[in-house]
């Protein structure tokens, strides 16, 4: 399986047909202008969540992996980032990855599970472009209410996208947030 099986337009029902749960936020899609503050600041970018929620919260997070499947050069995994100063869960994804696309380094770092996605990349200085493809608002599951620790039906915001390298697909990403405020 090489970079084929990439979408450049991934969506929620892509993403939980890899990795099904009961944690499935209700989403719909909503314009880039409609996302309000903070989430807009925090979303509507071309740039890593992994440094992007570590500039908004102040601190260092860690990846903890709830799932994953690898079969040849597909690599996905269900995770959440959480605070390594106080382990508050502030973001949880769903990614894809053509590990073909990547460096052995970088390949055996993405599977050992151990660093976000984001900073493997930029570790290792893989040539990258982001690109969110759909913005959403979502009403939490009571599954991921509890990794959230708010209130399941708590309405917060995420993102899907594209990472590549030069014009390959290399990741597809859903990105939800922790609730603010």
């Amino acid at each position: 399986m090489g970079s084929r099986v990439l979408s450049t337009a991934p969506t929620l029902d892509h993403f939980y047909r890899l990795l099904p749960g009961d944690d499935r936020p209700a989403a719909a899609e909503v314009p880039a202008e409609a996302v309000p503050d903070p989430y807009h600041r925090l979303l509507v970018h071309p740039h890593h969540m992994t440094v992007t929620v570590e500039e908004f919260y102040g601190g260092r997070v860690d990846v903890r992996v709830l799932a994953r499947r690898h079969a040849g050069d597909e690599y996905a995994r269900k995770i959440l980032l959480a605070l390594r100063e106080d382990g508050r869960v502030v973001q949880f994804g769903l990614v894809r990855i053509d590990l073909g696309a990547c460096t052995p380094p970088v390949r055996a770092a993405i599977v050992e599970g151990k660093t976000p996605i984001g900073r493997v990349l930029i570790e290792h200085d893989m040539l990258r472009r982001i690109e969110p493809t759909a913005f959403l608002r979502c009403r939490l599951s009571a599954r991921m209410a509890g990794w959230f620790g708010a209130s399941p039906g708590a309405e917060t915001y995420g993102r899907l996208g594209v990472i590549y390298t030069g014009d390959r697909p290399v990741v597809e990403v859903l990105e939800v947030l922790a609730p603010v405020g």
